[in-house]
């Protein structure tokens, strides 16, 4: 909760920190873990937000199906938490899918493509490692960034993996609406829209007998309208269990929903209507925020009238001038990053706070991991 973060500030060594509180993740673990059961939907949760096997054990405990992750490093080291791993990431070189191939020996491997060059590369390594890999065939619903472009794309690259037994198997459909942004009767809209170019899909895929077993989705802004996409049978939200200033200010949750916060000192006041704290884009990274970019760089828990309004790397600049109080000099702050997942990627470890207050570091497992 976010009484509990502010508790944190004065019970730390050092700043800037990185404060977890881990009742409220367990409280956010537990109510999504709820929904799901109740709409038959599998959660694969994007471990991108938490880097931690002690996360990724959490989300286990509660009946993950698997996790999701970006890189190959990650699908090495959360290996050691689940044997399904998902790789929603189109990693189509030659060293990525070597590493994935040997994997897939002891696991089971599962990646997003959107190529027939991405399909050719991991046939090639899989034969070579002696290995299967199922691949998530990736259609674009909206947001515009990887995938193909038609159900008939879809459906084409489909059978081309059905032609790559037995190092290839046909595992189902990938799709990330990233896009959807939007609150109310607008959501159920775009949700809506998007399940319908999906059934186009499953429906020629149908049509020539191919099966599709697992359709993937879902993301933080849309978790609790998975079921607008009936077609869907596993969802891969990550900031959930954690949430940030994105999530807080579009309204996909509440203030005592925020696990997440970055613990800061005020270093200077010498410049009038401003005040520095010791933390910059080496802490926070540079994200906007999705739904209210001029708002700052994260919500001050304690001055929720200032603006963390400049960033440079050990610097955060903070502008005093519509606030009627004001931080002093040497006091600590506490900030609500905008983006939690890449301010996580930014420290070594970060500090769990238990229900009685205890503090315990937990290592950030898949820091850095951009290969």
């Amino acid at each position: 909760m976010v009484g509990a973060l502010l508790n944190a500030k004065n019970s730390l060594t050092a700043t800037p920190s990185l404060v977890i509180d881990l009742p409220t993740v367990e409280s956010n673990l537990q109510r999504l873990a709820g929904y799901a059961r109740s709409h038959s939907i599998s959660i694969r949760p994007h471990t991108k937000t938490h880097k931690s096997r002690f996360f990724a054990g959490l989300q286990k405990k509660l009946g993950a199906r698997g996790l999701t992750v970006a890189k190959v490093g990650e699908a090495i080291v959360m290996s050691d938490v689940d044997d399904d791993i998902l790789v929603a990431y189109p990693a189509v070189d030659p060293y990525r899918a070597t590493q994935l191939a040997e994997l897939a020996h002891r696991k089971t491997v599962r990646i997003a493509i959107d190529s027939e060059y991405g399909l050719d590369l991991y046939e090639t390594a899989a034969r070579k490692a002696g290995s299967c890999i199922g691949i998530l065939v990736d259609q674009d619903v909206g947001f515009h960034r990887t995938g193909t472009q038609t159900s008939h794309a879809t459906f084409q690259l489909a059978c081309q993996v059905t032609q790559r037994s037995p190092h290839l198997r046909l595992d189902g459909l990938f799709f990330y609406p990233g896009h959807v942004w939007s609150t109310g009767e607008q959501q159920v809209a775009d949700l809506r829209h998007i399940d319908s170019l999906l059934e186009e899909t499953i429906d020629l895929c149908r049509g020539s007998g191919i099966a599709l077993p697992i359709v993937s989705g879902g993301s933080t802004p849309t978790a609790y309208h998975s079921h607008l996409v009936p077609v869907q049978t596993e969802i891969r939200p990550g900031t959930y269990l954690f949430n940030d200033a994105n999530t807080l200010r579009a309204g996909f949750c509440q203030p005592d929903d925020c696990a997440a916060g970055i613990v800061c000192t005020v270093v200077s006041t010498s410049v009038p209507g401003k005040a520095v704290i010791d933390a910059g884009t080496k802490v926070f990274t540079s994200d906007r925020n999705v739904t209210q970019p001029e708002s700052g760089h994260g919500i001050c828990l304690e001055y929720p009238d200032l603006r963390l309004t400049r960033l440079s790397e050990e610097h955060g600049e903070l502008d005093l001038r519509e606030c009627n109080d004001f931080p002093k000099l040497g006091e600590r702050i506490t900030i609500l990053p905008n983006h939690i997942c890449p301010c996580v990627n930014l420290t070594d470890s970060l500090w769990l706070q238990h229900s009685d207050q205890r503090f315990e570091a937990i290592p950030v497992d898949t820091r850095g991991k951009t290969i």
